[in-house]
């Protein structure tokens, strides 16, 4: 059977800007893997709604699941859910049940909730809420994409929240062989070994230490014995 397929659209000048680095793709990649989904593309757009919207249409057209990390906070340049809102025609406003999430929040913190924050609980209509145990301010699920925070500590509760929901396949296993041999000197050894093992994934990452070459190969795929008879014949191959 194959895996389920996922993209991410990561949204903010401040990636692009290099302020701030992203670490959600890293976290939502690894936790897809786990669940037998499998992250096919990753996109960066800046806080245009025009490349918001055709990015969103564009992913959801082609993958099973899409996830985005960004813009849904109480400011004037979080305007992802506008964009989501108007790229699948559906109305945005203020909805009762994320109103009363936010309440119940603020009101615990002696904090007003003011217009400002009130704008995380506009919510395309239709959409279904996305838990957020951190901060309560909830993302949301319109047809299949997934509207999270960008802060890494929300995005993380949030992917907990939504994968929970969501049909996975065989989880993605994985095994590494180093080896201190130029690329050049193996590249050959790993053509013959990828022809002949087409069903698993073989990825060859160079690296230098002290002067000396050498590269990380990692075989990947569904099936543990296949991948175990992979490694013992490049194993083999390459007289480890």
């Amino acid at each position: 059977m194959t895996n389920p397929t996922a993209a991410m659209l990561v949204i903010g000048d401040e990636i692009l800007s290099g302020r701030t680095r992203d670490a959600n793709m890293h976290f939502l990649a690894g936790e897809l893997t786990k669940h037998g989904i499998d992250m096919k593309e990753v996109r960066i757009v800046s806080d245009d709604a025009v490349a918001i919207k055709a990015a969103v249409l564009s992913l959801s057209d082609s993958y099973d699941q899409v996830f985005t990390s960004g813009g849904i906070g109480p400011t004037h340049d979080d305007i992802t859910a506008d964009c989501i809102a108007a790229a699948f025609g559906a109305g945005l406003g203020v909805r009762d049940d994320a109103r009363a999430i936010l309440q119940d929040h603020y009101d615990k913190m002696g904090t007003e909730l003011n217009e400002a924050r009130l704008r995380m609980a506009r919510i395309p209509d239709g959409a279904q809420l996305i838990d957020n145990p951190v901060s309560a301010a909830p993302g949301f699920t319109i047809r299949n994409v997934h509207v999270m925070a960008g802060v890494p500590s929300v995005f993380q509760a949030m992917v907990a929240s939504v994968l929970p929901t969501l049909t996975g396949g065989q989880p993605v296993l994985s095994q590494t062989l180093r080896v201190m041999r130029g690329e050049g000197d193996i590249a050959a050894t790993l053509s013959a070994l990828a022809a002949a093992f087409s069903d698993l994934s073989i990825g060859c990452y160079p690296f230098q230490k002290d002067g000396a070459y050498g590269a990380n190969i990692v075989v990947r795929g569904t099936d543990g014995a296949r991948i175990d008879a992979a490694m013992t014949q490049l194993a083999k191959e390459i007289d480890l």
